[in-house]
Order: structure tokens, then sequence, then C-alpha cells
């Protein structure tokens, strides 16, 4: 979803950092062999994930969602020397495919695949986290969070993707067999009413919350 005139937009593209050669080639690989492509975080929303990691310069970092590991070595780019990314999904056929990503990158002995259900996995990890980045199903944004709060150290960030849901968010009346965009609705207002956080949510794409623990 674009908020701006298309020319627009491609003027922000092109006057922000440039995609990495890796990050090109995962992407062009996506587009030409895994299903929703336009499920990746992509160019600049990728520079956007990079930009905040570098500021927070986190020493560990969890994913919720995976794809085809775009946005985790992303997220990578601003990892402490030391640090750890540790990523979750359940689609046990992108395993490989993320893999063989991470050990071309400089990070690949840092990053940790989970495979299976997050809200199995999350209790299992015994760290705490500086950084957090949720984009998966989006039913689930609510468990997630729940599940993660208190893993997160103070002063620590949780994104949230597709936050807009392509402006759904707006709809009043939802078709039965859609379950997201009421889920995302009741998320929202969640963070917003938390008093555990800090929120604000930017209209990047399709919608990217940041959350500060207090």
């Amino acid at each position: 979803m674009h908020f701006i005139p298309e020319d627009l937009d491609n003027y922000v593209v092109n006057h922000s950092e440039d995609e990495p050669e890796l990050l090109q080639q995962l992407s062009r690989e996506t587009y030409q062999k895994i299903l929703q492509p336009r499920m990746l975080s992509g160019h600049y929303q990728g520079r956007v994930l990079s930009m905040i990691s570098k500021l927070i310069n986190p020493k560990n970092i969890l994913e919720i969602g995976t794809y085809t590991g775009y946005s985790a070595l992303c997220l990578a780019e601003g990892m402490k020397s030391n640090g750890e990314l540790h990523t979750i999904d359940i689609d046990e056929e992108l395993f490989d495919f993320q893999r063989r990503y991470f050990d071309k990158s400089t990070y690949g002995k840092q990053i940790f695949q989970h495979l299976g259900n997050a809200l199995d996995i999350i209790p299992k990890l015994d760290m705490v986290f500086d950084l957090v980045f949720i984009d998966a199903d989006k039913e689930n944004y609510s468990n997630y969070f729940n599940a993660i709060i208190n893993k997160l150290n103070t002063g620590g960030i949780i994104l949230s993707d597709n936050v807009l849901w392509s402006g759904k968010v707006l709809d009043k009346t939802f078709k039965k067999d859609d379950t997201s965009t009421p889920a995302l609705i009741e998320y929202n207002t969640s963070l917003k009413n938390d008093k555990r956080i800090e929120t604000v949510l930017l209209p990047i794409r399709d919608g990217l919350t940041i959350s500060r623990k207090m």
C-alpha cells in the first residue's frame, strides 16, 4: 500500500541507502521461486529495519516470521559483534533457502533458526531481547506480544509489521472469513493503551509500529 504518489515514492527510495548485493540476490530468487513474494520486506523497508537496528545496536534479536530471511539479514546489520538473532518460522520448506542466504552473509554463525509454532518456542528461549520483529500470522500478533513482553529488556523495541493491512484497519465490517483485520484493529488499540510501552505507528509501506518498553 502506497500513501504517496508513485513518483514521490520512487524519489524516497532513490534517496535512501542502496540495497546490498546479497539482498538483491535474495529478492530476485524469492520472486522467481517462492510463493507470495509480496511478503518480502523489500529494499526500502529493509533499509528502515537496518537503520533502526543500527540505532539500537542490540545484543539479542528475535524475529517472529522468517519467510525467506530478508528482514533477518537487515536486522542483523545492527547487531553487536557478539550478538545473536533468533528467527522463528513454521514453514519447513523455506528452512534451507533461509540458511543458504544466512550462511552467505557475515552473520551466518550468529543467526539461529527455529522451526515450529512461535508460541511454543518463545518460552523455551532462555534469554532476554533488545529488539523483536513481529511479522507472522496477524491473528496471533497479540499472543506474540504477550509472549515476548516479559523477555524484552527495559528500553527494548518491538517492531510490528503490516499494521495498516492495506488500509483495511479502517473497515467497519468484515467478511466472515476475514480474521486478520479485526485481530490487527484489536492489536493496534492494545498497543496504544498498554502502559508498559510507548508506541508510534509509522505509515511505511503497509504500516510499521515501533513500541518501546518503559
